[in-house]
């Protein structure tokens, strides 16, 4: 389905039942990259997958990204489908930041908050001339487009990345889905731009956390992958510290945690009502011996 939310039509999908959790992927990704995640949600929650502008199958974006904005998309994207109800909000990698956003400043809605992988940035500033790098974001999409780069290599360069951010795993994206979106120049744009504002939301969400504290009585877990290395996964580590958070390392996996480890990443949405495992608590994952606990 589609919804309007700003003047600009995102694609949703829904599935499930129960209380609402929604699923934000990161930069240049599509509703589908959550798919080996939703059967092990979708019986106990109402699943809510979106694209954000220039992502999956939504229109364009008509305005540059912010924390705020990505916060009060999400909500936008509940009140369209008449859920109320708090909600788990799960965030990977740059979307991440868009879900920590939500969990400030709209705590009341917030019943639990999943960082997968998520993209960290402890001492990021706002750039100058944002204007700028807008316009330069959109012109370098356009001239991808005139040249037919997104048609010519952007499934391929879609495949090359999700190979590049799992462990041992390809694309399981189906190459109908694929082409439809990566062969558009809207994909790169929405891309491009994303990335051109990058430091700014994450500069605006460190000023959030001075500001708006997490809602109490939220859990909040950091999930890391262990493929993006020590210092990355310390990195990973001192967030959850700093959100006074669950902390789990999971191995072997990538980036693509969603890919790699569904059942790490459903168990840290459902918490108590996960099915129990066979074995150790989460596939390869990994506990510090001390582990903050939301």
């Amino acid at each position: 389905m589609f919804v309007r939310i700003g003047g600009v039509p995102h694609h949703v999908v829904v599935e499930g039942g129960g209380p609402p959790c929604v699923l934000s992927a990161g930069l240049g990704l599509s509703w589908f990259d959550w798919d080996p995640v939703v059967p092990l949600l979708a019986p106990h929650r109402t699943v809510v997958r979106f694209d954000r502008p220039g992502h999956g199958l939504s229109a364009p974006a008509l305005v540059p990204p912010s924390a705020a904005g990505e916060a009060h998309r999400v909500a936008a994207v509940l009140d369209a489908l008449g859920l109320d109800e708090p909600a788990a909000v799960v965030g990977h990698s740059i979307a991440g930041f868009h879900a920590e956003a939500f969990a400030r400043l709209h705590p009341a809605r917030t019943a639990s908050l999943v960082l997968v992988d998520s993209s960290v940035e402890e001492e990021a500033r706002v750039p100058a001339a944002p204007a700028l790098r807008t316009a330069a974001a959109r012109a370098a999409a356009g001239a991808l487009g005139a040249l037919g780069v997104p048609a010519a290599l952007g499934p391929a360069a879609r495949r090359a990345a999700i190979r590049i951010g799992r462990t041992g795993g390809g694309d399981p994206a189906p190459a109908g889905l694929v082409h439809r979106c990566y062969s558009t120049s809207r994909v790169v744009r929405g891309a491009l731009l994303e990335n051109a504002h990058y430091q700014a939301v994450a500069a605006e969400l460190l000023g959030l956390r001075e500001r708006r504290p997490l809602p109490a009585g939220a859990p909040v877990t950091v999930l890391a992958g262990t493929d993006g290395g020590r210092r990355w996964t310390a990195r990973q580590r001192e967030l959850s510290l700093a959100l006074g958070a669950r902390f789990r390392e999971i191995t072997p996996a990538g980036h693509l945690l969603m890919l790699d480890a569904p059942d790490a990443v459903a168990r840290a949405v459902l918490g108590d009502e996960a099915p129990r495992p066979r074995g150790d608590e989460d596939r390869g994952a990994r506990r510090p011996a001390a582990q903050p606990l939301a």
